[in-house]
């Protein structure tokens, strides 16, 4: 990728929590390795899908992109500064070009505030519109923008469906003009009629505000829909990343197929020829992760060599990259 196409560089970002143990005195005894490793690069105004299983680190991965966890190792470089070394007033100045929508609406949402007040928060903080009179104007514009009503404004949360909670959270990321937004499974909480609308509505803001996308989701069906490219994320470590349609049609990793199999297809004919790739055992703990590649206890194609050394990330072609020493 051409060095002034990129917004988001992670190089070798690692967040691991401490394990600890003793009640007066505490002793660390080990790491729960969340994220493991992992770089990846996002162009200005693409989606970059983030898939993988419950648990695998999609979550604290985003987070710690956005330095609300502050990432053990690594560097995350956002317009070529490197986040990880802000800190106080210049890291809450940088934040107004990052933000996130959270997974669950009921959650993310203050119970005791209006909606007003919810989004009106950030340019508070921000310090954007000094009059009261220009933060009400706005507030009314966002929740135009994400498809609610503007005299919504004096309600509280809990009178609203899980839906419309969910564009308020959209409308209140949206409030500082930010460049970048981490979706953190936005959708995964909503029916599956409301979840649609939602995805719908990114697409239409991404396109009408330039925005880009970090979107971490577990079903590949929507990551499909909305991603340009998609990465694959196993026990805190990248496994695949490759153009969306790419991924689809010529998935490499045992993993990524392992998934793909599990999509169920529309059509009778070819769902009954379809072969399934069913994963022996479970996910090993991030506390005690297997030695070499995290995925050989469950693969089918495993070697000798998987069992001793981690494969490297490497591109085999075409932005297609890979960690497995199939290839």
């Amino acid at each position: 990728m051409a060095s002034n196409n990129i917004l988001l560089d992670v190089q070798g970002l690692k967040m691991y929590f401490p394990i600890t143990r003793g009640i007066v005195i505490q002793r660390h005894v080990g790491d729960i390795k969340a994220v493991d490793d992992i770089s990846f690069q996002v162009k200005k105004g693409e989606t970059l899908g983030l898939v993988g299983e419950s648990g695998c680190g999609k979550s604290t991965a985003g987070r710690a992109i956005l330095q609300l966890y502050r990432p053990t190792a690594g560097h995350v470089y956002f317009k070529g500064e490197d986040l990880t070394r802000l800190k106080g007033e210049a890291l809450r100045r940088k934040r107004r070009e990052m933000q996130m929508i959270f997974q669950d609406p009921y959650a993310s949402l203050n119970p005791r505030m209006t909606v007003g007040s919810i989004i009106s928060e950030p340019l508070e903080v921000h310090n954007i519109y000094p009059s009261r009179r220009e933060r009400q104007e706005r507030v009314q514009e966002l929740l135009r923008v994400v498809g609610l009503n503007p005299y919504f404004v004096n309600r509280y949360p809990h009178e609203f469906s899980g839906g419309q909670r969910q564009r308020i959270g959209i409308a209140r990321a949206l409030a500082v003009n930010p460049e970048f937004i981490v979706c953190d499974e936005p959708i995964s909480a909503l029916d599956v009629s409301i979840q649609a609308q939602i995805i719908n509505l990114l697409m239409d803001l991404q396109a009408q505000f330039g925005l880009t996308y970090l979107f971490i989701a577990h079903d590949l069906s929507v990551v499909r829909h909305i991603s340009d490219r998609i990465a694959v994320m196993y026990l805190g470590k990248l496994m695949e990343l490759a153009d969306r349609d790419e991924l689809y049609n010529n998935p490499l990793h045992p993993y990524t197929q392992a998934l793909l199999s599990a999509v169920p297809i529309p059509d009778p004919v070819v769902e009954e020829r379809r072969r399934r790739i069913i994963l022996q055992g479970d996910v090993p703990s991030p506390a005690n992760p297997p030695q070499g590649c995290n995925f050989n206890t469950r693969c089918p194609k495993v070697m000798e060599i998987c069992h001793t050394v981690d494969p490297p990330f490497k591109d085999v072609g075409g932005g297609h990259w890979v960690a497995c020493y199939l290839y």
